[in-house]
């Protein structure tokens, strides 16, 4: 039998509506050539930044910032600029009125700026430190300033005896516990895994993450429906550090203690969350790097400038107060200046 040879040719059928595509098409080159011309305009007439954004009630200091090293744990009241941690424009509205808050790590920095705000709404607060007493001090007075008890008590979260110890001698004074911010922590660069020694290593997980389940632990049975424990993270536990090895370990830990205590603890009505900060101007940095790297830092986030402790704080305030938070459990929430975009 002959086959039938192919005369050559395509033998691909075309149908359709070829004006209705090639409409479109116009439509969309129209449709380009016109977001060109605006994304054109629009970068013609942006204004350029200059240097930090500024978006709160007030201006904050940015990069760069007076070079500088502190011994460990720090003193703030040697740092320059201070930290700023009144927030004079945070009004309060009694959103943790009568209510007892223990802060570890409350001398400085963000526990500070955490105890000034919770007193503002109503709280008194235990502040738990290490040995910086003349911060400490200075802490307690501007509790005592929004009209709320202070009450300070050195010693070290590595110990689950003191942790006990600080929930007790609390609950003694105030007659309660409602609030339990774990904020303590130790830090130290290293360029290489190493370069960490057993001792630093130990020291970092025994604070940061050690701390963080003794006090948990020794608060639980003092704390009732309403009550809650809110973890101090970073954005290290997020992101990770290069040269922050141990330290961003322990952060991640934290979000993923936050996580579960929250599951664990939910029938009892206790609410656990955590904040993860970006840089914020304390004084664990200028105590853990080099001067010239204290004089850059912050300036790689997007607002290109660190965070004052004041601009933190609202933050635990929210995630405290019933009010605000009672339907917010096992949350990580990151406060870090801004998000890198395309």
């Amino acid at each position: 039998m002959a086959v039938k040879k192919s005369t050559g040719g395509s033998r691909t059928k075309k149908i359709g509506n070829p004006a209705a595509g090639k409409k479109a098409a116009q439509s969309d080159r129209k449709l380009q050539r016109d977001a060109e011309q605006r994304r054109k305009r629009t970068q013609q007439s942006k204004p350029k930044v200059q240097g930090a954004v500024q978006a709160g009630a007030r201006a904050y200091p940015a990069p760069p910032l007076p070079k500088q090293h502190q011994t460990k744990p720090g003193i703030e009241s040697e740092l320059e600029p201070r930290p700023q941690y009144q927030a004079p424009a945070y009004r309060g509205s009694a959103k943790l009125e009568n209510m007892v808050a223990l802060i570890t790590g409350g001398d400085s920095g963000i526990g500070r700026a955490v105890a000034v705000l919770f007193a503002r709404e109503g709280a008194d607060v235990a502040i738990v430190y290490l040995s910086e007493d003349a911060d400490a001090q200075e802490t307690g007075r501007a509790v005592e300033a929004e009209g709320r008890r202070a009450l300070l008590i050195p010693g070290d979260v590595t110990s689950s005896a003191f942790c006990q110890e600080a929930v007790r001698s609390t609950v003694e004074e105030f007659g309660r516990l409602d609030i339990l911010v774990n904020n303590a922590a130790f830090q130290e660069h290293a360029a290489a895994l190493e370069d960490i020694t057993d001792e630093q290593l130990d020291r970092t997980f025994r604070t940061n993450i050690f701390g963080y389940f003794y006090m948990a632990r020794a608060a639980l049975p003092h704390l009732g429906k309403g009550s809650s424990i809110i973890n101090s993270g970073s954005v290290t536990g997020i992101q990770g550090s290069k040269e922050l090895l141990d330290y961003s370990s322990t952060k991640g830990a934290i979000h993923t203690f936050t996580k579960s205590l929250s599951q664990n603890v939910l029938e009892r009505g206790i609410r656990v969350n955590c904040v993860a900060p970006g840089p914020v101007w304390t004084p664990l940095n200028p105590a853990d790097q080099d001067a010239e790297k204290v004089a850059k830092f912050g300036r790689d986030v997007p607002m290109k400038r660190p965070a004052q402790p004041e601009e933190v704080a609202p933050s635990y305030v929210f995630l405290a107060a019933p009010v605000c938070s009672s339907y917010i459990t096992g949350e990580i929430l990151p406060v870090l200046g801004g998000s890198e975009g395309g």
